[in-house]
């Protein structure tokens, strides 16, 4: 019974908007992972059937407390109605189910009737249109094999770089925007096969890729980068490539067990230059010595998911969805949490390069955020928007000049994907870049430099950055009196 357990805390977590199907599956006991995630799958599907059948046939009423969760009830009344029958022992909860045997296959039959459906098939929820517009995104995670070697493995299978992937099951195509992305029939699966087990290929969407192809740090031994949100890693792995293996890579997740699915996936991938931390972003301290030299960060906070149109998230869609009075409400508290994040991303003395992303199609979390991190205190005289000349200036979707403030700059920085219409999930990705990033932090950096080896060494560092910019004299000088 502690399968059905399991899955019932899962559609809990869903049913309070903490994550994706995907994200939430991916916490589930690996044991019965793959057991676990069907009957979800499977319940979400027939979820408005199922939920008509157990209050017709007043289940609930007449088993409490036996069965006082609803989503327990709708897992177990699916195995015995749409499956090979309830795989559990003769418990009591088992008992209480089976004493509506008869009750609940009537109520089902009437539905069907209702519905004049044939089959239980017809009785399931459609799929949303968009997603058969989304190809299947294969990453080559280029730090265990090469494009082309993937490449002529593909060929090797029978596929051809020929023909439109959305039509032919046999084309494959290279994406024109993310290097070693390629694209497959929407309905091509990869889950069972050896190249994702071993990590030689990620499963990614092109959108999702956008944020550290936009960030682009530097393959060298002294590039240090944060990955704020690393969980599940599918941005900290491709960072990792990115950077060619090189320098170091900081990936935080505060959730315990998003952080587990992190470290597997990382080790999979074999990122080597990741420190995984399980860590709050907003904890680090952006002072600390250990993230001094970080001149690139990462954001990829929480936010309300809309842009998401995947094969599986369509299935939260119900007609009870949330009215707008409690969306905005909600739309409000994440929009204070992704400010906050920026603005403690600005916060880091060395860095350069900072951007911005959410699966989000509402201005709310996306250029009204933007706006508000510019006003802010943090960004004044040091941040700005990145010119599209920086920012994937060939992809043709931009940001809503209309949601812009005056002050806030060019829509034409930003990037948005309209879910299926740019066959990819909905996205938005931003860039701040400092305006003066060779003077940044210099001040703070050598008083730390004074207490950590005393003042001939800090008057040996700044004899160094005197010499590399010399309009810095006063400032440098200035701090050794002081400090």
């Amino acid at each position: 019974m502690n399968f059905y357990f399991d899955a019932a805390k899962a559609l809990d977590k869903l049913d309070a908007k903490q994550g994706s199907i995907k994200g939430i599956i991916g916490t589930l006991p690996e044991k019965d992972r793959k057991r676990t995630a069907a009957l979800v799958i499977e319940t979400l599907k027939y979820k408005s059937v199922l939920s008509d059948v157990i209050r017709t046939a007043d289940l609930l009423k007449h088993e409490r407390p036996k069965i006082s969760s609803q989503n327990l009830a709708l897992l177990l009344v699916h195995d015995l109605l749409f499956s090979k029958g309830i795989q559990a022992g003769d418990g009591p909860i088992k008992q209480a189910i089976l004493r509506h045997k008869t009750r609940l296959h009537a109520e089902l039959t009437k539905i069907k009737i209702k519905r004049g459906a044939k089959t239980l098939a017809e009785l399931a929820q459609g799929g949303d249109a968009r997603a058969d517009l989304i190809p299947r995104y294969v990453r080559v995670n280029t730090l265990l094999w090469t494009m082309e070697e993937a490449i002529q493995h593909f060929f090797s299978k029978g596929f051809e770089e020929d023909g439109d992937p959305l039509v032919s099951k046999k084309s494959i195509r290279r994406d024109e925007h993310v290097p070693n992305l390629l694209l497959f029939h929407p309905s091509s699966s990869f889950h069972d096969d050896v190249l994702l087990a071993s990590g030689k290929i990620i499963l990614q969407d092109k959108a999702s890729c956008f944020p550290p192809v936009v960030l682009a740090p530097p393959a060298r031994a002294d590039t240090h980068v944060i990955d704020a949100t690393a969980a599940p890693g599918n941005k900290t792995t491709l960072l990792s490539a990115l950077m060619r293996g090189l320098g170091r890579l900081y990936a935080f997740e505060r959730d315990e067990k998003r952080f587990g699915i992190l470290r597997k996936m990382l080790a999979k991938a074999r990122c080597g230059n990741v420190e995984p931390t399980n860590a709050d972003f907003l904890s680090v301290n952006p002072m600390d010595e250990k993230y001094a030299r970080v001149s690139h960060i990462l954001l990829d906070p929480s936010c309300s998911g809309s842009g998401i149109v995947n094969r599986l998230d369509h299935l939260l869609e119900t007609e009870n969805e949330s009215d707008g009075d409690d969306q905005e409400v909600r739309l409000q508290r994440l929009a204070i949490f992704q400010l906050m994040m920026i603005k403690h991303a600005m916060k880091f003395p060395f860095a350069e390069k900072i951007v911005y992303s959410t699966c989000s199609v509402h201005a709310a979390e996306n250029e009204k955020v933007i706006c508000q991190a510019l006003a802010s205190d943090e960004a004044q005289g040091r941040f700005v928007l990145a010119a599209k000349k920086d920012v994937l200036p060939a992809w043709k979707r931009r940001g809503l000049q209309e949601e812009m403030s005056e002050s806030s700059g060019d829509a034409e920085s930003l990037i948005r994907c309209v879910p299926g219409d740019d066959h990819t999930n909905g996205f938005f990705v931003s860039c701040f870049i400092r305006i003066n990033p060779a003077s940044s932090g210099i001040v703070e950096r050598d008083r730390k430099s004074e207490k950590r080896g005393g003042i001939k060494k800090a008057e040996e560092e700044n004899e160094v950055q005197i010499r590399a910019r010399p309009m810095g004299m006063q400032k440098v000088m200035h701090a050794l009196k002081v400090a």
